[in-house]
């Protein structure tokens, strides 16, 4: 009777460990973590020249829950973060929604966090166009429809855009 090689079922304390590593370096969603708990597995098969470990959906849910029960994982607070960091850095509304999702963050959560974050993106757009253009602000069109170029590029809302001019020239 011959045996057949059986691909090997990760064990539940190695895959909490790497979960706790990723997490440890900064928030994610939980879309995000488990696809770098994959990625992770099939990485350091590939390293070590061995046959990819299996994780099962079961194993990922437990991992994922005892995360979530013990405060490693929380979505509002990866949401919230998020933000306040992209905005920091320059990005509109527009362009945090897109990235949120592509980050597996429901829409609705998505909507519920931007109403509760309290950011003016009117004057995150002013500073913004001030950094990068100076004052004053151009007046003649083909300048001014370079900074809308750029706000918009970086994910804020005509209206918001169009506040920036008009507070300027008054």
């Amino acid at each position: 009777m011959t045996e057949q090689p059986q691909s090997k079922e990760i064990a539940f304390p190695r895959l909490l460990d790497r979960a706790m590593r990723i997490l440890a370096q900064r928030d994610h969603s939980e879309a995000e973590l488990r696809k770098k708990l994959q990625q992770s597995v099939q990485r350091a098969a590939f390293i070590q020249q061995n046959e990819a470990e299996i994780i099962t959906d079961a194993q990922l849910d437990k991992v994922i829950g005892w995360c979530q029960e013990n405060g490693w994982l929380n979505e509002a607070r990866f949401v919230e973060r998020f933000i306040q960091s992209r905005s920091r850095k320059g990005y509109g509304p527009q362009r945090i929604r897109l990235e949120l999702g592509q980050k597996g963050i429901a829409r609705p959560e998505i909507d519920t966090a931007m109403e509760a974050c309290e950011i003016d993106w009117s004057a995150c757009a002013a500073q913004l166009a001030e950094r990068k253009f100076g004052l004053p602000l151009p007046t003649e069109w083909k300048a001014k429809a370079k900074v809308q170029r750029f706000l918009q590029a970086k994910g804020f809302f005509m209206e918001d855009i169009q506040s920036v001019f008009r507070n300027f020239d008054d």
